[in-house]
């Protein structure tokens, strides 16, 4: 038995996580794959003190998706306040019911600050050090889990946020009428107040919800800068790292005795979800991109897996991939792979 094939059985043994070895064929893609508990992976000693970190950004996201999910616009009242400019009551109306909306967009764009704070931390853990992409991953399934699960959160939202333009209304009605409201005196006592968005802060906000995915474009440019930022480590660590996770999800996904094995039938959502994120950070990431034939993920077996799920719960991915990765359109792209897209 190798080195590794016994580190793989201590950790195994040590409660790491269901893992398994297989070979892989000869070329670009990682050599070996995976398979992940996402659903049950516990944080070992080692892993403790990130996964500490990263669990208390983490511990919102799911009441963040649902209250995105429950979002109510005040598209009404902005609409009747727009239409009668001379009625004070219908402004007062409109103005009481979009300011908890506003509020609720600034959380989720604090939110986003806070993701972008814990993911370098994420990816120090997994692309530092003496080990490979697999063996970190085998060591260290808890933080690959909550990296998985800062993808799956990342996705969701900007899904939700695409379906729900009350988001960008209530927040330009917002901003086109405070400044109009302080110089005129019109806010009165026991309305709800939201000073606490400052003009810098509203800004950053706007530039936010005016992206089509606003989530994944933070995790891109911080993946992005955490690249620059640590010279120390070569790109391939990151790279490596995001196109083994790509492997793993799609082998989990298209492998009957892997997918069978996942408690929830909402995992295999969560992995898609996962591998499309990871293609999507690796294309800004890596020069060539994720698209090339050199690159290190087999984009045609992973938009197979895709496809073969139902249009409806895909299209939204399969829409990320088209619109929201770097170089899809390059040259070097091959025109199968294009055609895919289309």
């Amino acid at each position: 038995m190798s080195v590794t094939d016994k580190e793989s059985c201590a950790c195994i043994s040590g409660g790491m996580g269901n893992l398994l070895k297989v070979l892989s064929k000869d070329d670009n893609t990682p050599k070996v794959d995976i398979f992940l508990d996402f659903e049950n992976a516990q944080p070992t000693e080692s892993e403790h003190e990130v996964h500490q970190v990263v669990e208390s950004v983490l511990s919102t996201s799911q009441g963040i998706l649902d209250e995105l999910q429950q979002y109510k616009g005040a598209d009404n009242e902005i609409r009747e306040a727009i239409s009668n400019p001379s009625r004070d009551d219908l402004q007062e109306r409109a103005w009481r019911a979009v300011c908890p909306s506003v509020i609720k967009l600034k959380k989720y764009y604090e939110y986003s600050t806070e993701l972008e704070t814990v993911l370098p931390q994420l990816l120090q853990a997994l692309c530092s050090g003496p080990y490979t992409p697999t063996q970190h991953l085998e060591r260290q399934q808890a933080l690959a889990k909550q990296f998985a699960e800062i993808l799956h959160f990342t996705l969701k939202f900007d899904d939700l946020k695409m379906m729900t333009p009350s988001i960008q209304n209530d927040f330009s009605y917002y901003r086109r009428t405070l400044s109009r409201m302080k110089m005129n005196s019109q806010i009165k006592d026991g309305m709800p107040s939201v000073y606490e968005v400052s003009s810098e802060v509203a800004n950053r906000m706007s530039l936010f919800y005016a992206e089509a995915t606003p989530m994944l474009k933070t995790l891109s440019e911080a993946t992005t800068r955490f690249v620059s930022e640590n010279k120390h480590l070569p790109i391939e660590n990151t790279t490596d790292c995001l196109s083994t996770m790509a492997a793993v999800c799609k082998v989990m996904l298209e492998t009957p005795e892997y997918y069978q094995r996942f408690e929830n039938e909402e995992t295999i959502l969560f992995c898609l979800r996962v591998m499309v994120g990871v293609i999507i950070l690796y294309d800004h990431v890596h020069p060539i991109g994720a698209f090339a034939k050199k690159s290190g993920i087999d984009m045609k077996g992973c938009i197979k897996v895709l496809r073969d799920q139902p249009a409806s719960k895909v299209e939204g991915l399969l829409n990320a991939l088209r619109y929201t990765t770097k170089h899809l359109n390059d040259e070097t792209t091959p025109k199968n792979i294009r055609a895919l897209l289309a």
